[in-house]
């Protein structure tokens, strides 16, 4: 086989492999925002003083720093934490609450695999509170800082 032949065909292969490595990563579908709740009218929301206190209780028994091997290596302990993200990809977009995935998970919107904290969790956390997830929301949409 030629040289060029055994090139086309490891090109060929390659871009199977990456295409089959695209969907192995699982898309979110998008979540319809008129069933989100609405955007707290506070303003100045920063991660140290709202955001933090509100996500101790109720995330960091999964996601925070005394856990061995955070839930999809996601930690929220910290403001560069959750920015950063886990394995799969960015919780927060800052300013766009709509399509950040942290708020369809602890709105319990999207993929039932994805709601935070589960209906059916060990420690019996609850949900975030339609207050909480306005909070939430207004953080991000402010730039979430």
């Amino acid at each position: 086989m030629s040289n060029i032949r055994i090139a086309a065909l490891l090109c060929a292969l390659g871009v199977a492999g990456v295409a089959a490595l695209g969907q192995d990563k699982k898309e979110s579908p998008p979540i319809d925002a008129s069933k989100l709740p609405p955007v707290s009218t506070k303003t100045g929301v920063t991660y140290a003083a709202d955001i933090h206190p509100l996500f101790e209780p109720s995330c960091f028994p999964c996601h925070g720093a005394k856990t061995p091997k955070p839930k999809g290596g996601l930690r929220l302990d910290t403001l560069e934490l959750t920015l950063k993200g886990g394995e799969d990809g960015p919780a927060v977009i800052p300013g766009d609450s709509v399509k950040s995935p942290l708020v369809a998970n602890v709105a319990h919107l999207g993929d039932e695999d994805d709601y935070m904290p589960p209906p059916k969790n060990r420690g019996h956390i609850p949900p975030l509170t339609p207050e909480q997830i306005g909070l939430v929301r207004a953080w991000i949409d402010q730039g979430a800082k």
